[in-house]
């Protein structure tokens, strides 16, 4: 039995030895890199805002990694397909406010409250029912209220530093022009480069140091449940997994959802209490893994989903590393480059939020109450966004429909 269990085992590390390609171990770092250089500076902002400590700080980057990593490689090599998974970007946005509302036990309580809808809804196959249900202009008009301020904060850097903040913004638009997918990781390069000829990077705290993981014990509470579970689960779900859906289908990967978003589900579900707020799949580092980039036979693509779950495990091992060179940055390089990271996400969802018409309302609603900031019964305005959308749609097309 064990003989055989063994031998299967190595026909899986031969084939992926004879698949393994220059190309794919290249992509799969740049995606990697793409990730840290802009998603993982949303992170560094909302520990900011909560006033984490080090530890927990370095416990969250290693544990996002750690799920991203291990989800990847596991859905990767059981489907012979890049799936490249991530912590969610929309959801980290989401924090950046809440973690300044509710105490981090009771965002851990929520994030578990989250993991475990998307876990049912991964192995119900609920997901596409409810989707339909929600309309798109009111998930993107709640997304685009909640990412409204990074893009805010990069012009309110420039005024604050111009001499680190507009060569970065030039640096950017011209690569976004010419180069698009290395328009966020170069444009970090030119801002350590900037700010090191201004003399503002302080690296005497850094140090090269394994993590040590801390577990939080969670508080349930029914104002954060729905306040922030609720929004975590419907971003994470409409914003990253459906997008993520999206990437593997245009280039000619007909994978089944409901394992995949089931599998990131319960990776989010073991290691919230160590900060993870939502593993999911990617779309934009997917896009780099799914093309002929990563290999010209699509069959053999799989191996840069591998290649980039290793580099998360290596790197995320280093999460107190990492938060210590990130900490030598100043405040406004690491405010616009996330800024800078989420202007194609704050473009895409105004433009889909109010493009269709029968909509318009009901999108702006949402925009608007999720941009006031608003707090009732202690539940954040993101709720209340979508709240006042579903009913301002409801106005217009429901009660239409009984007329």
């Amino acid at each position: 039995m064990s003989k055989q269990k063994d031998s299967s085992q190595l026909t899986l590390l031969d084939r992926i030895q004879n698949d393994m390609s220059l190309s794919a171990l290249v992509v799969g770092l740049i995606a990697v890199t793409t990730s840290y250089a802009g998603p993982l500076l949303i992170v560094f902002q909302a520990a900011k805002a909560a006033n984490l400590s080090y530890p927990l700080l370095s416990t969250w980057i290693w544990a996002i990694s750690f799920g991203s990593g291990l989800t990847g490689i596991i859905l990767s090599a059981w489907f012979k397909t890049p799936v490249i998974t991530a912590w969610s970007t929309p959801g980290a946005v989401l924090l950046v406010t809440a973690l300044t509302t509710y105490a981090y036990a009771e965002a851990i309580g929520a994030y578990i409250f989250s993991a475990l809808l998307i876990v049912f809804f991964g192995f119900s196959g609920l997901f596409s029912w409810v989707m339909k249900r929600i309309p798109d202009s009111v998930t993107t008009a709640m997304l685009a209220g909640i990412l409204l301020k990074f893009g805010v904060d990069v012009f309110v850097s420039l005024k604050q530093l111009p001499l680190l903040v507009f060569p970065m913004v030039l640096c950017y638009l011209l690569l976004k022009r010419w180069y698009p997918r290395y328009s966020v990781a170069v444009t970090l390069l030119v801002g350590v480069l900037t700010a090191s000829v201004l003399n503002l990077l302080d690296f005497s705290g850094v140090s090269i140091v394994l993590v040590s993981p801390v577990f939080t014990k969670p508080v349930f509470s029914l104002n954060a449940i729905v306040g922030l579970g609720i929004p975590l689960f419907i971003v994470t779900m409409a914003s990253q997994n459906a997008p993520g859906l999206s990437v593997l289908k245009a280039d000619g990967y007909d994978v089944p959802a409901s394992p995949l978003i089931a599998t990131t589900g319960v990776a989010s579900l073991i290691l919230a209490p160590f900060g993870v707020h939502g593993i999911n799949l990617a779309a934009i580092t997917a896009a780099i893994c799914t093309g002929e980039e990563a290999h010209k036979e699509r069959n053999k693509r799989y191996v840069a989903g591998i290649a980039c779950g290793v580099f998360y495990l290596l790197f995320g091992a280093f999460g107190a590393t990492i938060v210590s060179v990130f900490s030598a940055f100043p405040n406004e390089l690491i405010a616009v480059t996330a800024g800078l990271a989420l202007f194609a996400s704050l473009g895409s969802s105004l433009s889909l939020a109010m493009g269709e018409g029968s909509q318009k309302e009901s999108a702006l609603i949402t925009f608007l109450v999720t941009v006031s900031n608003i707090s009732i019964a202690g539940i954040g305005s993101p709720f209340w966004g979508l709240v006042a959308g579903m009913i301002t749609n409801y106005i217009f097309t429901g009660l239409k429909k009984a007329d």
